[in-house]
């Protein structure tokens, strides 16, 4: 067997690593921990890259919202050929540091950064034929924002025993906010035992409730940007007091009712009191009555021209009156 010469042994042994080592690697670096900015404020999102930049170097920042798969970025800015394209709708916000970052820097300025601009960015630098690496870098920014003026409301029975339920709610806040009641005004702070609140969800739970537990009660909304408060009247009502003040309004309806009816009646006492004794019914016969059929002037008369007649008379007349009464059969 043949031996080869040394020089010419190792020249193809070196030959043979150049072809199978992979190429260069793009390497991209941006930040461990995520990146937090005020709302309003300008984000840088830093993010360098090393490898050999060539025509084909090119450079691509992309959005993806919280909750989202990686597949459903959305582009904010490219970069090839040597020119800037922004896109999307933070085409006018968004900008390069460095333009052209063709010197190792691709970070990412953000201006009059808004709530919606909390989430995923990506920065993605590409240089064919350096694919040794996808060359992708992934940070995290959330947008901080103070809580706004949060909404309270009232659920449940409240009357004494009862329970009631107490909520309160920011549309917006980043962090999310916690809350926090408190009972306001000289009342005494009901009993810990009778009031249960979750910071969390920002609802505060009455149980076994009193008058005491009546009054107006605060909720505060608080993260690390500031604060913000709403307020209700809680009033609790006593049903026995109900019942009590209509018992007592019946009692006094009845005596108003009694005392109308007494006086009615001494009212018609008197009256009855103030009519004639005498009662005349028409059976009864007067001594001094005039018969039928004989004029006034003829008694009178008889009466004047003999005493005598005024028997006879009499006796006349009260035979003449009973001979014209009505028979009654």
């Amino acid at each position: 067997m043949a031996r080869l010469p040394g020089p010419l042994l190792c020249g193809a042994l070196l030959g043979w690593v150049f072809l199978t080592a992979p190429g260069p690697a793009v390497e991209v670096h941006v930040p461990a921990e995520p990146l937090s900015t005020q709302v309003g404020k300008t984000a840088e999102l830093t993010c360098s890259y090393s490898t050999s930049v060539t025509d084909s170097f090119a450079l691509e920042w992309s959005f993806v919202q919280p909750g989202k798969p990686i597949s459903a970025s959305t582009p904010i800015l490219y970069f090839t050929n040597g020119h800037l394209y922004p896109a999307g709708s933070k085409a006018k916000r968004a900008g390069l540091l460095q333009n052209p970052p063709t010197g190792g820097v691709a970070t990412l300025k953000l201006t009059d950064v808004h709530p919606s601009d909390t989430g995923t960015y990506l920065c993605q630098v590409m240089n064919p034929p350096d694919f040794y690496t996808n060359g992708l870098g992934l940070i995290n920014l959330t947008v901080l924002v103070p809580p706004s003026s949060p909404s309270c409301s009232q659920t449940g029975q409240i009357s004494v025993g009862g329970s009631a339920a107490l909520r309160c709610s920011s549309s917006e806040g980043a962090p999310r906010p916690v809350y926090n009641w408190v009972h306001l005004g000289s009342s005494p702070t009901p009993s810990p035992g009778s009031m249960v609140q979750d910071e969390a969800s920002g609802q505060l739970i009455l149980t076994n409730l009193s008058l005491a537990s009546s009054g107006t009660y605060r909720c505060v909304a608080t993260n690390q940007m500031g604060s913000a408060s709403c307020e209700l009247t809680l009033s609790v009502t006593d049903p026995s007091k109900g019942r009590v003040a209509g018992a007592v309004i019946g009692v006094l309806l009845s005596v108003l009712f009694l005392s109308v009816a007494v006086f009615c009646l001494i009212r018609f006492q008197k009256e009855r009191r103030k009519r004639p004794n005498e009662i005349y019914r028409g059976s009864d016969l007067r001594e001094d009555a005039i018969a039928p059929g004989i004029s006034e002037q003829t008694s009178m008369k008889a009466d004047s021209s003999n005493g005598l007649l005024e028997k006879p008379l009499s006796a006349i007349t009260v035979k003449a009156t009973k001979s014209n009464l009505p028979m009654v059969v």
